[in-house]
């Protein structure tokens, strides 16, 4: 399971239940992480769901040059920072640079490795020295297989608290299918989450802005829990439709206990 990873402020890791990893995918300000951060550890608290926040303080990976990025690394990573010690939850963020990794990891718990970096030995090792746990997305582009590489990097710093998601293979040009054959051959290397929303991304667009299926995001989720997976990543957004980033393919916040809700049953079947 997760419990070796000792997560701080991780509650509820004695119900038997998969862990959530949730929130916008930017920092877009203030209010907007507090809401939603709030809205959710309250949820997860109800539901006995053990609850990781998540929100990037940087995108560095928009497809348009004029895109939103953030409000600025040292800022989004003060307002994670403070919502990590006032509400007492865990926080994870994204890094894309060996050279961010130090000031990243003084804000949050987990730091998380995009899929396209997944490959980026630097920064695989500079994310293993902070002792931070490490969750790294499996690329577009690799196997189940090709992972157990990745963990090694990040293992040899010393570091053992690796976790790996699942977030679907490139399928042609503009799509993304998931092989939940993966969730079972990665739950054998490290703790293993499924990714419910970059999962039904649509990239590639014509357009510059990635498009998505949101309604495919239930369906995503009962069958990772059906087949097991440790963890759950769903990004979530009071109104998707406003998002700064990757409004597409998120799930809007209301729709989120109903969905939690399925998944324990299914979770309590197997």
């Amino acid at each position: 399971m997760y419990e070796h990873l000792q997560i701080p402020n991780l509650k509820h890791t004695d119900k038997g239940n998969f862990f959530l990893i949730s929130g916008p995918c930017v920092v877009e300000g203030n209010d907007l992480v507090y809401d939603v951060a709030g809205q959710l550890s309250e949820l997860c608290d109800e539901l006995g769901i053990p609850f990781i926040f998540k929100a990037s303080y940087n995108k560095a990976n928009r497809t348009k040059l004029d895109s939103f990025r953030g409000l600025g690394n040292e800022k989004a990573l003060e307002i994670l920072k403070n919502v990590r010690k006032d509400l007492c939850i865990p926080v994870l963020t994204d890094i894309h640079t060996a050279e961010e990794t130090r000031s990243a990891a003084e804000a949050v718990d987990v730091l998380q490795i995009p899929a396209f970096l997944c490959r980026q030995t630097d920064l695989l090792l500079a994310a293993g020295e902070t002792g931070k746990v490490v969750n790294i997305k499996k690329g577009q582009f690799l196997g189940a297989d090709g992972m157990s590489f990745a963990k090694e990097k990040v293992a040899s710093t010393g570091n053992d608290k690796v976790m790996l998601t699942e977030r679907g293979t490139t399928f042609g040009y503009q799509d993304l299918v998931v092989d939940f054959r993966n969730i079972t051959k990665m739950k054998t290397i490290a703790t293993t989450v499924l990714d419910c929303t970059h999962s039904v991304q649509r990239p590639n667009s014509s357009a510059g802005v990635t498009g998505g299926q949101p309604e495919m995001i239930e369906t995503l989720a009962k069958a990772g829990i059906a087949t097991g997976v440790d963890g759950i990543f769903i990004e979530t957004h009071p109104n998707p439709s406003k998002a700064l980033s990757d409004g597409a393919n998120m799930l809007q916040i209301d729709n989120m206990k109903p969905l939690l809700e399925k998944l324990l049953l299914i979770r309590g079947v197997i």
